[in-house]
C-alpha cells in the first residue's frame, strides 16, 4: 500500500502527467455520460468515425504546421453533421454511414501522412495516444469545452433522454428532435476531439461504448445508467492512467484494459443478480 501511495504522490510531481490526469477525467466523464444515449441508439460506433476525421485532420494540421486541436474540432463537428445527415436523408442508413465516413477518412489521414512527413511521433500519438501531446494550450481548452458538454447535457437532460428513448413521442410533445440530435453529434465530435490526444483515434471509442455497456449491466432507469457510466468511466481512467505510470504502458491500452475488466466484473455481477432472483422466485 505504502508503495502505490508512493508512486501516486511521484506522478503527481510531473506537471505532465497532472494536465493529463485533468483533462483525462474531464473528457472520460463527458464520453461515458454522451455514451449513454449513443449506445442506446444504436450509434455506438460514430466515436470510431469521428476519431477516424480526427486523425486526418490532426496529421494534415501538422503537416500544415497549424495547432491540430484547433482545427480538428471543427472538421469533426462538420463531420459529424454529416453522418446525421447522411443517416437521415439518403439510402445509406446507420452503421453503413458510420463506416464510411471512417474508411474515408482513415484513407485520407494515411495519404496526407504517406505524402508529407511518413510515420512520425505526431501521427504515432494522434493514432495510439500521447501523454506528452498533452501541451498547457491543450489544457485550457479541453476544461473550457469539457465543461460546456457537461454544462449542456445536464441542461438538457430531459430532451435527451426522450430523443434517446423514442423520437416519434418527443415529435408529439412538441420536442425540437432534430436540434437535439445535432446538439448530440455536436458534443459527442468535441469529445472525440479532446480525448484523442490521450487515448488515440484507434482507442477513443472505448471511452464511449465501455462505460454505459458497463452500467446496463445491472442498472435498468435510464438515469441510473447515466451516474453509473460517470462512475465507471471516471474511476476506468483514473486507474488506467495510474496503472500506465507505474507499469510503463501506454496509457490509452490501460484505460481500455482497465474499463474491460470492471465489465467483465458488472457480467459477473449480473449473472448472479440473476441466479439469486431465479432461486428467491422458486
Amino acid at each position: 500500500m505504502a508503495y502505490l501511495i508512493d508512486e501516486f504522490s511521484l506522478m503527481l510531481t510531473f506537471s505532465f502527467m497532472r494536465r493529463a490526469i485533468f483533462v483525462g477525467l474531464m473528457v472520460s466523464l463527458c464520453a461515458s455520460l454522451l455514451g449513454v444515449s449513443l449506445v442506446l441508439k444504436r450509434y455506438a460506433m460514430i466515436g470510431t468515425s469521428l476519431s477516424h476525421v480526427g486523425f486526418a485532420a490532426m496529421v494534415g494540421a501538422t503537416a500544415l504546421g497549424f495547432a491540430p486541436l484547433a482545427v480538428s474540432i471543427p472538421i469533426v463537428v462538420i463531420a459529424a453533421f454529416l453522418i446525421l445527415r447522411v443517416n437521415e436523408n439518403s439510402k445509406i442508413k446507420g452503421d453503413s454511414a458510420v463506416a464510411l465516413v471512417s474508411a474515408a477518412s482513415f484513407a485520407i489521414g494515411i495519404l496526407i501522412v504517406s505524402s508529407t512527413t511518413g510515420i512520425t511521433t505526431h501521427v504515432c500519438s494522434a493514432m495510439f495516444g500521447s501523454i506528452l501531446a498533452m501541451t498547457s494550450f491543450d489544457l485550457y481548452i479541453s476544461i473550457g469545452l469539457s465543461v460546456v458538454v457537461l454544462v449542456l447535457f445536464v441542461f438538457f437532460y430531459k430532451q435527451l433522454f426522450a430523443i434517446t428513448y423514442d423520437e416519434i413521442f418527443a415529435r408529439a410533445t412538441g420536442t425540437n428532435v432534430e436540434l437535439y440530435k445535432s446538439m448530440l453529434a455536436i458534443l459527442t465530435a468535441v469529445t472525440v476531439v479532446l480525448g484523442m490526444r490521450m487515448m488515440g483515434a484507434l482507442l477513443i471509442s472505448s471511452l464511449i461504448i465501455l462505460p454505459p455497456l458497463t452500467a446496463m449491466r445491472t442498472c435498468k432507469s435510464f438515469l441510473s445508467v447515466v451516474v453509473a457510466s460517470a462512475i465507471v468511466g471516471v474511476l476506468s481512467f483514473f486507474f488506467g492512467i495510474f496503472l500506465s505510470f507505474v507499469m510503463d504502458w501506454p496509457p490509452g491500452a490501460s484505460v481500455v484494459a482497465v474499463n474491460l475488466v470492471i465489465f467483465i466484473g458488472f457480467c459477473i455481477a449480473e449473472f448472479v443478480l440473476k441466479e439469486v432472483r431465479v432461486q428467491n422466485e422458486k
